[in-house]
């Protein structure tokens, strides 16, 4: 009996772990072993930094991190909202992931933070949103996907931005954690979000991505900002129909919806 060909995404996994695990690994050591020989300063205000992070301590603990939050969506909920509840809009009409982990609220430094890698492409920026990104996100939530996607622009989006903020921060996020990186695209070049309520976000995305390629069981999206959730909420449509069975929505920091 002929013996059963593995899928594709599967064969582009082992052939990526072959040729790529060596450079991948030689990278990340170097990267490493410079942040513990240079003195680095705080993303933040500056000063002396942790040692092996870009923050000081007091920053870090002064940050506006996205507790309590709703665990489907990923809404900053009241102070003292009970843990692991789902808020009432999840309640009503469940998202097509089944978990969103944002760790950070869009919010006073890290809005400013955020702005500076989004608009003006500070890699500095970039990379201190990836480790906290990386710290935010439980050590089984990296192991968990067997895919990750980012948000993609539209192609002319792109090219008129120069800069495509998911796709920078997927990339890297892959290659530290031996994530497989796949893709998908926009059918249309869809209106701005900005200044549409979420009933409107939700209409302006419906049907706006597709991943061409079979995809394995589970898959992580990553944008870098969650609004209302429904381009991500999109976009976990298009994945579910290319064959994942269960996609995660993670992104670095969440706008806290005003109703």
């Amino acid at each position: 009996m002929e013996p059963q060909r593995k899928p594709a995404w599967r064969r582009g996994q082992m052939s990526r772990k072959r040729s790529g695990g060596w450079l991948r690994s030689l990278w990340y050591g170097v990267d490493s072993a410079l942040r513990r020989a240079l003195p680095g300063r705080c993303g933040f205000c500056l000063a002396t930094a942790e040692p092996e992070r870009p923050w000081c301590q007091a920053c870090f603990e002064s940050l506006p991190w996205n507790l309590p939050a709703c665990p489907s969506c990923a809404e900053p909920q009241p102070p003292g909202a009970l843990a692991e509840r789902c808020c009432g809009q999840c309640l009503t009409r469940s998202p097509a992931f089944r978990r969103a982990r944002v760790p950070l609220r869009y919010e006073d430094e890290v809005a400013r933070l955020m702005q500076r890698f989004k608009f003006h492409a500070s890699p500095r920026a970039g990379n201190v949103l990836l480790e906290l990104l990386e710290v935010g996100l439980p050590r089984a939530a990296l192991a968990w996907p067997e895919a990750l996607i980012p948000v993609p622009l539209h192609p002319r989006r792109a090219r008129e931005r120069g800069f495509d903020q998911a796709d920078w921060l997927a990339r890297r996020l892959a290659a530290r954690h031996g994530m497989v990186l796949a893709h998908a695209q926009r059918r249309q070049a869809t209106r701005s979000q900005r200044g549409l309520d979420r009933a409107e976000r939700y209409r302006n995305l419906r049907g706006g991505f597709v991943v061409e390629r079979a995809l394995p069981s589970r898959v992580a999206l990553l944008d870098d900002v969650m609004t209302t959730g429904a381009t991500l909420d999109a976009l976990a449509q298009a994945c579910l129909t290319a064959g994942a069975r269960e996609v995660e929505a993670w992104s670095v920091a969440r706008t806290p919806l005003r109703r």
